[in-house]
């Protein structure tokens, strides 16, 4: 799909159930929901996956890298698809996406899920821990093991890994990290009034990302109005580390939303 400068890549499992959009984080592709998807499609739901600007297949190079232009993306590939409204599940970095586009297009979007959102503006970090994303956002190896380490208890999917290695070695993709890494996210923060939309977060308790994952997961929840699903064990990539249980908690959320 062409949108705005660039082209836009996506799977559709197609069918005729409810749709579900997954946006994955920054740095990995849409790779990362294949243990997820299946058992959303055995559940009855089309599942639609999306690479981001600058990842996977999606071009590398775009004038705008910040949650809400991600969010654009995502409005006009329903409108390409002339389908939903949907369900918009995301992951770390487009968890401001979805609140952003929550706000932004609320009879789009039935439901939305944040995976380990990154979804306000987090507490200034100390030169040595700005230094390190600097590196990491910067340099592929060091990249590629600052992902891997988010997963805590299982290892991260070798077909995945292999994926991304590639993908990260094109022009541009690293640059489109780092972008994502410098980007404000206050813009989206402050319509987290305006979402209406029924809103589950679902964190790891393990997540290295957070000091106190439980804790962020309340905090975001309660600014959206929202619930909250922990994943025991689980890093920052639930959805990819505990795929079942991630899906039960999804799935669970989307039966009580129904059911009220």
């Amino acid at each position: 799909m062409s949108f705005e400068s660039g082209r836009i890549a996506y799977d559709d499992t197609a069918g005729d159930g409810p749709l579900v959009l997954c946006l994955p984080g920054m740095g990995v592709t849409r790779q990362t929901y294949e243990p997820l998807r299946p058992l959303l499609v055995a559940a009855g739901y089309r599942v639609v996956t999306m690479d981001l600007r600058g990842a996977g297949e999606t071009d590398a190079r775009w004038a705008d890298y910040s949650p809400q232009a991600i969010g654009r993306d995502a409005i006009a590939l329903l409108k390409h698809l002339d389908a939903g409204p949907a369900i918009l599940v995301t992951n770390s970095y487009t968890g401001a996406t979805a609140v952003w586009a929550a706000a932004e297009a609320p009879e789009l979007f039935t439901a939305v899920v944040l995976g380990a959102p990154f979804a306000r503006v987090m507490p200034k970090q100390s030169p040595f821990m700005r230094a390190a994303q600097w590196a990491v956002t910067t340099y592929r190896p060091l990249w590629m093991m600052f992902w891997a380490s988010l997963y805590k208890t299982r290892k991260p999917n070798p077909q995945e890994r292999k994926a991304l290695k590639a993908s990260l070695a094109e022009p541009g993709r690293m640059a489109a990290i780092k972008a994502m890494g410098d980007a404000d996210v206050s813009v989206c923060e402050a319509r987290m009034p305006e979402v209406r939309t029924p809103a589950l977060v679902v964190m790891g308790t393990r997540d290295p990302d957070f000091p106190d994952p439980a804790a962020e997961a309340r905090l975001v929840a309660g600014r959206i109005d929202g619930s909250v699903a922990m994943i025991d064990g689980a890093g920052h990539y639930p959805h990819s580390e505990f795929p079942e249980e991630t899906a039960a908690a999804v799935l669970a959320f989307l039966q009580g939303r129904q059911d009220a």
